[in-house]
């Protein structure tokens, strides 16, 4: 089937956005191929590992009795697909496509966040590298088990993990390229596909124009963008990490600038205008000028919570709609457009979680920890494999046809593991040492 008719070019989803690469009869009658897909990764065990990984803050950590625990990347997930949903809809998109890409897009992700794929990229170096949005591809394509096929090659069985639709998989991928196929940087340490799966990302991207990502893969990524930029603050709030007060002074401010421009804006972005984008927020009447865990307090910064997510989504799709107008817009139809000041306000909040929260003392201390507890198990887990190994990977392993595929199983079992998982796995085979 040519992919380019699945393209959406007239506002549509048709039969190659909902083919799937292994070919399924429908076991219920009046069910859309995308609820299909939407049911298949909330009832997956790799949807609620989630819940064990670290997104900001490490799950179970609370500063005070009032304060909630800290969003996981189960709770950062349900939250994304929630906006992402809501604006997927209003623009014209399938609302279950939109929410499967978004409660899939962080599943790779390994244990303890950010931290742990940058571990796992350093043990990974020489086969292949470890990238969570490509561990995303690989897991939704191969290790989740949910449907196995007979290989035509060697007459076994082979998982094709949940066998999501093309569109879905086109959804979920934030990176339409492999390690080093950045479009303007080469060195970019952000790829969306391993060299092993390829085939299985050329498929999807049958038709697609090269490096461009579908209409849906845009929504979900700002609505990742704005769950996390907005939730990380409120969540900075509730553990009494940010005083909105400080955000007053100008020492304050010059800190939260340099985060900003060394990792959230383009480079040579003015500090005056992330002033503005964060003065222009503090002006508004729901902003929350203070926090002291009180229930009127806990209603306000909700509120606060709410007007931001609406203020980043609207913003959006006001912007998307004057250039597109009011049609259907999805796959490549249409670019969602973001105004320039949206994206800085964004920025900013991102930034000041940054300063506050993850450059704690504590925090850094934490992390430094915890590339330790994966480093050691990696090289725990190449010493004693298939020892260590879930069942799983165990039997992946047995059948690897090199040093390399045996490697890239060891990395594939790491970034299964939650947090806990990988802290009692890690002292189980360095104990024995």
């Amino acid at each position: 089937m040519n992919g380019m008719d699945g393209n959406g070019m007239d506002g549509t989803y048709d039969e190659a956005a909902t083919e799937r690469w292994a070919p399924e009869p429908d076991k219920r009658p009046g069910r859309t191929a995308f609820q299909r897909d939407r049911a298949r990764v909330l009832h997956s065990g790799a949807l609620r590992r989630l819940a064990g990984k670290t997104q900001v803050v490490t799950p179970g950590s609370r500063s005070h009795a009032w304060d909630p625990s800290p969003r996981t990347r189960l709770t950062h997930s349900l939250e994304c697909a929630q906006v992402g949903r809501e604006l997927g809809a209003a623009l014209g998109c399938d609302p279950d496509l939109v929410e499967a890409a978004c409660l899939s897009h962080d599943m790779g992700h390994p244990p303890f966040g950010h931290n742990g794929e940058q571990a796992l990229n350093d043990f990974a170096k020489d086969c292949g590298g470890f990238e969570g949005n490509a561990q995303s591809l690989r897991l939704l394509t191969r290790i989740e088990p949910k449907r196995f096929v007979h290989d035509e090659a060697s007459g076994e069985l082979v998982s094709v993990g949940l066998n999501l639709t093309r569109a879905a998989l086109d959804a979920a991928t934030k990176y339409p390229w492999p390690r080093g196929g950045h479009p303007t940087d080469p060195d970019s340490p952000k790829f969306g596909v391993y060299e092993d799966d390829l085939p299985v990302f050329d498929w999807v991207r049958q038709g697609a124009p090269e490096h461009g990502r579908c209409f849906e893969a845009q929504v979900m990524d700002w609505s990742d963008d704005v769950a996390y930029s907005v939730h990380d603050f409120e969540d900075g709030l509730h553990a009494g990490h940010v005083d909105p007060n400080l955000l007053l002074a100008e020492p304050e401010r010059a800190d939260i600038w340099r985060v900003a421009i060394g990792r959230y804006v383009p480079a040579g972005t003015d500090p005056q205008e992330l002033a503005d984008a964060l003065d222009r927020l503090m002006e508004q009447e729901w902003w929350p000028h203070g926090y002291d865990g009180t229930a009127i307090a806990q209603a306000r910064l909700k509120d606060a919570t709410s007007q931001l997510i609406g203020r980043f989504c609207l913003a959006a799709e006001a912007a998307t709609r004057r250039a597109y107008g009011t049609g259907r817009l999805t796959r490549y139809a249409a670019e969602l457009v973001v105004p320039r000041e949206t994206r800085t306000e964004c920025a900013v909040l991102k930034a000041v979680a940054d300063r506050y929260v993850m450059q704690r003392a504590e925090q850094e201390a934490l992390r430094a920890d915890q590339r330790i507890v994966l480093a050691e198990l990696a090289e725990a887990l190449t010493a004693r494999a298939p020892e260590g190994l879930d069942p799983q990977f165990r039997a992946l392993f047995d059948t690897a046809p090199d040093d390399r595929a045996r490697k890239r199983v060891i990395v594939d079992q790491i970034a299964s593991l939650t947090d806990a998982s990988a802290r009692t796995l890690h002292s189980r085979l360095t104990s024995r040492r």
